[in-house]
């Protein structure tokens, strides 16, 4: 489908990247399942030699997510962890990368229990207070690596203040914007210089596939990051890259059901007598609210809640019914979690402590579901705490 420079979101997410098939002219991109393509003759082939390398529904979403996400190239990998490796890649030994403290489990665990074996080092701070993160930069810092909104606290980065710093010390702006989706915020208009997301989240948004992509703005990112995919191979699949696809063209639809719910459901907690705090960037209470208006297109289905111990974090998610308990987010299902046993249990205990991870604290990610059913399936097994 050619798509003129000017058209929209919702028209962008629904056919960038993507033709008729040239062979039948089905509407919906083919999954290649091909290990390998067939030579004309030695030397001369249709631009696919091994599946590694090149297949071609892994490259319509490619073409896709980095239209969607306003870049010039994207790389599709297995996992959201695999497009982080990949991104860390990048790093030479004696590199040095200012990280947001509030960052994901798994994503800690590849920095400070792998890569730090092979002569990098991370300084984690609060990237929502500028002045912290500009006295963690050393003539080393070669990356500012930025969740926004952070996992589980809900903490923001001001993008286009971070980017400005980081160029300024000549330092790339590295943002996983899976908490958000491009729907809802878009880092490369504001300055960064790569964007990843867990494409098993809000992009897939069904809870069937497993990936990852890197978008890149530079071009020596782009050839190293397309030379690195080959190289180590943790490629996503066709069959993959296809629930993919299928995922993109109702996004919009779906993130507006999602913020519509998240929204909901921080207010209602926010008004019941058990809750503690609520953690969500909607709500006028939380202390980034300006921000979160100017930099968000929308607040998103991530919430997170305290309720003050582990005994009653306990209750609440073994009595809940429509809630499934369960890792993960971005799915049309409304999942709950308990990040310190979970989703964070690779954090160390005074580290979840220090930055607002306790015991008593319950993530959701609001689904799409009738909001007043989600809202009665809280109400039962809060009366249970």
């Amino acid at each position: 489908m050619k798509l003129t420079s000017r058209a929209r979101f919702s028209t962008v997410c629904l056919h960038a990247g993507q033709d008729p098939d040239p062979a039948t002219g089905a509407i919906v991109t083919p999954i290649y399942q091909t290990s390998t393509y067939v030579q004309q003759e030695l030397g001369r082939h249709k631009g696919y030699e091994y599946g590694r390398t090149q297949n071609p529904t892994r490259m319509a979403l490619e073409r896709n997510l980095a239209a969607i996400e306003g870049g010039p190239a994207g790389f599709a990998f297995a996992s959201g962890m695999a497009a982080i490796g990949a991104i860390a890649t990048m790093l030479r030994s004696g590199d040095h990368v200012v990280v947001s403290d509030n960052t994901y489990g798994g994503t800690f665990r590849l920095f400070d229990k792998v890569l730090t074996r092979y002569q990098l080092s991370f300084s984690y701070v609060d990237t929502s207070k500028l002045d912290e993160v500009e006295r963690a930069l050393t003539p080393a810092t070669r990356m500012l690596f930025v969740e926004t909104p952070t996992n589980p606290v809900m903490r923001l980065t001001d993008l286009r203040a971070a980017a400005d710093l980081a160029h300024h010390h000549n330092v790339r702006l590295v943002v996983d914007n899976t908490f958000a989706s491009p729907c809802i915020q878009r880092p490369i208009e504001l300055g960064a210089d790569i964007v990843t997301h867990s494409t098993t989240k809000y992009l897939n948004g069904h809870s069937d596939s497993i990936g990852g992509i890197v978008i890149a703005v530079r071009g020596d990112d782009i050839e190293w990051l397309r030379f690195v995919q080959n190289a180590e191979g943790a490629i996503l699949s066709a069959f993959d890259s296809w629930l993919v696809l299928r995922g993109t063209k109702t996004l919009p639809l779906r993130m507006q059901q999602h913020s519509a719910n998240g929204l909901a459901l921080a207010e209602y907690l926010s008004a019941h007598p058990k809750v503690k705090h609520v953690y969500y960037p909607g709500l006028p209470t939380h202390p980034q609210h300006e921000l979160a208006k100017r930099q968000m297109h929308g607040f998103g289905g991530m919430l997170a809640f305290e309720l003050g111990s582990l005994d009653a974090a306990r209750r609440l998610l073994n009595a809940v019914r429509l809630h499934a308990l369960a890792e993960s987010l971005g799915g049309v299902e409304t999942l709950i979690s308990h990040p310190a046993t979970m989703t964070h249990a690779s954090v160390p205990a005074e580290t979840r402590a220090r930055i607002g991870i306790t015991d008593g604290l319950v993530r959701i990610s609001a689904g799409i579901e009738d909001v007043e059913d989600l809202k009665e399936d809280l109400s039962q097994a809060l009366d249970q705490v």
